[in-house]
């Protein structure tokens, strides 16, 4: 084979990077046989052909049915999807496995504890609140009480109601100003004190 003058160069740098190569990677890289073990000690040697095997070793293990096949079947499905999707059919929902629970129906002990701290709570309650009220004196107002004072206040928004509506549609003075002022407030007032004896039919008052 003919090689001419211009090639023998770029040869010859090819054949040295190969050298190279071999020599960082596998030459000088390369782990010693020891190194790379994980259990460096030696296995029991290979019996010779001389030495007789152990006799007389019995076992009640029956090989024939250990070693059959045994076929496993499978699990009933369910397809919930015109695209054919599968799921297990005791996890499908359609299978009536959480009825047949013991604890099915009943409250759960974290509810009936939660239930039990919340009445508990409740009774410290009503009793702290009797205590107050027993220690300040409060009255607790009858109903037809609740309702003439209700009716009180309604007498007296309706009065103060319409000399609103008398007043002058002129406000050019600092006294009608004033006045104006006066009656506004004192209806929020009434309207509020009236939202009070209708929200809440229980109400307790001083006896000063």
């Amino acid at each position: 084979m003919f090689l001419s003058p211009r090639r023998e160069p770029l040869l010859g740098v090819l054949v040295e990077r190969y050298s190279q190569w071999i020599r960082r990677y596998i030459g000088g890289g390369q782990r010693s046989a020891k190194e790379g073990r994980i259990n460096p000690q030696r296995k029991p040697p290979v019996p010779t052909r001389t030495e007789i095997p152990p006799m007389g070793i019995q076992t009640k293990r029956d090989f024939t049915k250990t070693c059959t096949f045994v076929t496993s079947k499978p699990k009933p499905i369910s397809v919930d999807t015109y695209k054919g999707h599968k799921e297990v059919l005791e996890n499908s929902g359609l299978v009536p496995k959480y009825i047949k629970k013991t604890d099915f129906g009943k409250v759960p002990t974290y509810l009936q504890k939660h239930n039990t701290e919340k009445k508990k709570a409740q009774e410290e309650y009503d009793n702290y609140v009797k205590e107050q009220r027993e220690k300040q004196a409060m009255k607790q107002l009858s109903e037809e009480e609740r309702r003439d004072i209700l009716e009180g206040l309604k007498k007296n928004w309706d009065r103060i109601h319409h000399e609103y509506q008398g007043l002058s549609l002129v406000i050019d003075t600092w006294c009608k100003r004033a006045h104006k002022e006066r009656l506004e407030a004192d209806m929020k007032r009434l309207e509020k004190e009236m939202e009070t004896f209708e929200r809440f039919k229980v109400i307790y008052i001083a006896d000063n």
